[in-house]
């Protein structure tokens, strides 16, 4: 059996791509396995680079799949292929019954889940206590200046305490979970909402409620579910005249779970106080974003997945489902 990998570039400033590299040879150890090939491209590669790499290979890693390359004139082109790993969190959008046919298995690794909990809960403190704007403010005055002196201990910004308050989580999969552990252990009241509700003791110190719910009794809410036709604008305006005033949003999923202007123009009603964002509905926003220019607002991009653990647990994540695969065991499959 032939494997290739193709690699992801290097994003971020702690892992090395001989260390992925070397990661990814631990294939090689698997029974049945003939060849490894381990292609390092400097950019995620276009349509006829993918054609190259994958070639006659019965299985491929690293390879963000959608509707123009999980189709019958790509696949066609690789009758060989059998396994495509993909190293993404969430649903993925093509034909699947298509791919079943062809008798092509498509696996996920939901590795970041606890990383994007940390993260969004990150998202809430900052936007809550502002740590970024009082460490350069006073870095940037100058106390040398005795009339400087009061400046020291004062809170430029509101500062909100978390102890007590009412936070709703969108989505309780595994990041909704690991993000309502967190909220849990601050003290506060976790409502969720979710498509089926969470059976078991795990979940009893999760109130789950309708999302009509969740909305009116929420201080803060974070969005922790797929982007399906669904959930897509699940916060628009009127599910955000629905919620509390001065209510915080938080969103570390998908982009397109919010209506931008419509948030937009929360924010500077004030109808929102503040939100923390990591994603948006156009990524890289090449034709900008209204909630670019939006008061009170913290926007990252795309990152609260990318620590070093949950690169490398992706990898490890992916051996481990392919050997569950070569085995005849199950396997985190989304075909």
């Amino acid at each position: 059996m032939k494997i290739v990998v193709i690699q992801e570039e290097i994003i971020q400033t702690d892992i090395t791509p001989k260390e992925l590299t070397e990661r990814w040879k631990r294939l090689e150890q698997l029974p049945g396995i003939d060849e490894v090939v381990i292609e390092v491209p400097a950019h995620y590669p276009n349509i006829e680079q993918l054609h190259t790499y994958i070639g006659d290979a019965d299985a491929v890693f690293g390879l963000w799949i959608g509707p123009d390359n999980m189709n019958e004139a790509f696949l066609s082109q690789h009758p060989n292929l059998k396994y495509v790993a993909t190293l993404g969190h969430g649903w993925e959008k093509f034909d699947t019954e298509m791919t079943r046919k062809r008798g092509i298995s498509i696996s996920n690794t939901i590795y970041g889940s606890q990383t994007i909990a940390e993260y969004a809960f990150a998202l809430l403190m900052d936007v809550c206590h502002h740590i970024g704007t009082h460490d350069t403010r006073i870095k940037t005055i100058d106390w040398s200046v005795p009339e400087n002196h009061n400046e020291f201990c004062k809170s430029v910004t509101r500062q909100i305490e978390l102890y007590d308050k009412t936070i709703g989580v969108i989505g309780l999969g595994a990041i909704g979970f690991a993000f309502a552990k967190m909220a849990q252990g601050f003290g506060m009241h976790v409502l969720a909402y979710s498509r089926h509700k969470k059976e078991g003791a795990a979940y009893d110190f999760i109130e789950q409620v309708s999302l009509d719910e969740l909305l009116a009794r929420s201080d803060f809410i974070s969005l922790h579910t797929p982007h399906t036709p669904a959930t897509e604008h699940i916060i628009d305006q009127d599910t955000i005249a629905r919620m509390k005033d001065g209510v915080i949003l938080i969103n570390t999923a998908r982009g397109a779970l919010i209506d931008e202007q419509a948030l937009a123009d929360a924010l500077a009603t004030g109808k929102v106080l503040a939100a923390g964002l990591d994603v948006l509905t156009d990524e890289p926003p090449v034709c900008g974003s209204p909630l670019l220019t939006a008061p009170n607002t913290v926007i990252t991009g795309h990152i609260a997945w990318l620590t070093r653990e949950s690169r490398i647990r992706a990898i490890d994540m992916a051996i481990d489902n392919f050997r569950c695969y070569l085995e005849g065991h199950p396997v985190s499959i989304i075909n």
